[in-house]
């Protein structure tokens, strides 16, 4: 069944005549009224009596006609939205980010985003991810782009991409030299991480204990950045996303596995939040910057 089948049944059944419904929906009488048998052979009933020169629509015919108007509606006011959105898009968008998606992929996403609509306003705010979650059931963000929240029951939370957690050491330390390192080998390494009131430094606890490792964390800090520039200038190593590492001469990553610690951003939602347009099309990019990201680096991997 294709889009003019409903469009030539639904100007039938309103003029219940072949002539006037062929020149409201432009085409001839013979094309209408072969359109319309194909119809009725595909849903198996006949939609329309011919009674002489007059057009009767049958029974099955008006229970169809409710379902199909109701489709038409729906699909022209999705094709007045799209026509709407290419044009001038207007409004604003109010996005926190943790530091990690602050580096890389929130510019992609927002350098993409005014490529197309350019009118559109985009505050971007750096948070920890307990207080991107606070302002996003308080109504002071739009979306969210973090990990998923500990306590997350007046908020959504959608998928991106997996990302692996490495660990990140200056060009001195041992483990400089090594493309890949089990997670055993930690054992009284020394460590900066983050703290244990964050999710992440909860999920390399869990991985520790699976492995049977217990690192010396000496330091712990809120903040990634201080926390590589503590392992570029000492002998400390540190765990942080792959995607959180800059590229700078000094640091080396070093990939994890046995196990391979890895978390999941994605796009944190308000329940019950009405979503603008901006707010759609931004989530919209978001997630295709994500998945050509999760693409090239297993291809690369």
């Amino acid at each position: 069944m294709e889009l003019r089948h409903l469009r030539y049944f639904e100007a039938l059944a309103q003029c219940l005549h072949f002539t006037r419904a062929a020149e409201r929906v432009h085409v001839t009488q013979s094309t209408l009224s072969h359109q319309i048998k194909q119809l009725e052979e595909e849903v198996g009933q006949r939609l329309f009596d011919r009674i002489g020169k007059r057009v009767v629509i049958t029974e099955a015919g008006e229970i169809f006609l409710s379902s199909a108007s109701k489709a038409l509606k729906e699909i022209d006011q999705g094709l007045g939205r799209l026509k709407e959105a290419s044009t001038d898009l207007t409004g604003e968008i109010r996005i926190g980010a943790t530091h990690t998606f602050n580096i890389g992929f929130i510019p992609s996403c927002v350098a993409n985003f005014l490529s197309k609509y350019p009118t559109v306003k985009i505050t971007v705010e750096e948070l920890a991810a307990d207080l991107i979650a606070r302002r996003l059931a308080e109504g002071a963000l739009d979306i969210g782009i973090a990990y998923r929240p500990s306590d997350s029951n007046d908020l959504l939370f959608e998928p991106l991409y997996n990302e692996e957690m490495v660990l990140v050491v200056s060009s001195e330390h041992a483990f400089a030299s090594r493309k890949r390192i089990r997670m055993v080998e930690l054992h009284r390494q020394k460590l900066v991480l983050l703290p244990e009131t964050f999710s992440t430094r909860i999920m390399l606890n869990e991985c520790f204990r699976n492995c049977g490792a217990e690192p010396s964390v000496i330091v712990e800090m809120n903040t990634i950045a201080p926390m590589l520039g503590l392992a570029s200038r000492t002998l400390i190593g540190t765990i942080v996303s792959r995607n959180a590492v800059p590229a700078l001469p000094g640091l080396h990553v070093v990939l994890l596995e046995s196990p391979t610690p890895v978390r999941t951003p994605g796009i944190l939602w308000r329940r019950e939040q009405e979503k603008t347009t901006p707010i759609r099309f931004f989530a919209a990019i978001a997630r295709k910057i994500a998945l050509d990201s999760s693409l090239s680096s297993s291809h690369s991997a």
